[in-house]
């Protein structure tokens, strides 16, 4: 698959705004399509509400893979990946970034931009984008992961039991 084909998303929260810039014009410099939603100032804002824009908007199918960034990219992934269906994977380095696409499928790569410099950046998500789900060995362990996310889907869709009533509050 021509990976420039991909549409990407991208998004900060106000500690990784100049590492998301730098990411961003470089992807655009390379001819991919990329819509960034923020954010676009160094006002706080609360990272939760980025990384979910990002997952939802990959989930409903308007772009094919996102990156995030926070200040180390831990929370960004935690975030995106309360979003059913959605792979994301923290990266610090060529092999990681490689094998998020290649092994996990990830649709989501996050990076921290108090770990990692702009040329680094550059190259992690170069690697990310370059690479596609290998399916082999993998293909049995991402097929499992998705039924974990489908079982605990249903799972929450599912009304909890009943609490028992405590001694103290029976007549």
């Amino acid at each position: 698959m021509n990976t420039k084909r991909y549409r990407l998303i991208v998004g900060a929260d106000h500690i990784g705004l100049p590492l998301k810039n730098v990411i961003r014009d470089h992807l655009l410099a390379e001819g991919f399509a990329v819509d960034d939603v923020g954010v676009e100032s160094a006002d706080p804002v609360d990272y939760p509400d980025i990384a979910l824009r990002v997952a939802e908007d990959i989930i409903a199918g308007r772009h094919q893979r996102g990156i995030l960034v926070c200040g180390t990219g831990i929370g960004m992934a935690i975030v995106a990946n309360k979003v059913p269906g959605i792979r994301a994977a923290q990266i610090a380095d060529p092999h990681s970034a490689v094998r998020a696409a290649k092994s996990n499928n990830a649709q989501i790569v996050t990076l921290g931009s108090e770990t990692i410099g702009p040329e680094s950046a550059k190259l992690l998500v170069d690697a990310f984008l370059a690479s596609e789900f290998a399916g082999g060995r993998s293909l049995s362990k991402v097929a499992k992961i998705d039924r974990i996310d489908e079982h605990y889907r249903r799972a929450s869709l599912t009304p909890p039991a009943r609490e028992r009533p405590s001694r103290e509050s029976l007549p």
